[in-house]
């Protein structure tokens, strides 16, 4: 099991569904757009939402306290190397 963590316009939410933790950064941005236009994160839906909306976001990968994968869409910021 996988935690993906989507940020988007300010709200964020996870979701945690069977998912390789080396999937490619597309395909997680693919499955971030299906997850938040059909409603599956709590509190973050929207069903007209384009399909290149996390175009420019980046995937963070992290293991959880129990060494469980998390992978975090999140918008880039301005600032960092």
């Amino acid at each position: 099991m996988a935690t993906l963590n989507i940020t988007y316009n300010g709200l964020s939410a996870d979701c945690t569904f069977e998912l390789d933790a080396d999937v490619p950064d597309a395909d997680v941005r693919r499955i971030a757009v299906e997850l938040v236009r059909t409603g599956a994160l709590p509190g973050l839906q929207i069903a007209n939402l384009p399909e290149d909306a996390f175009a420019h976001f980046v995937v963070d990968r992290f293991k959880g306290a129990n060494g469980e994968p998390r992978l975090y869409l999140r918008p880039k910021v301005p600032f960092g190397a």
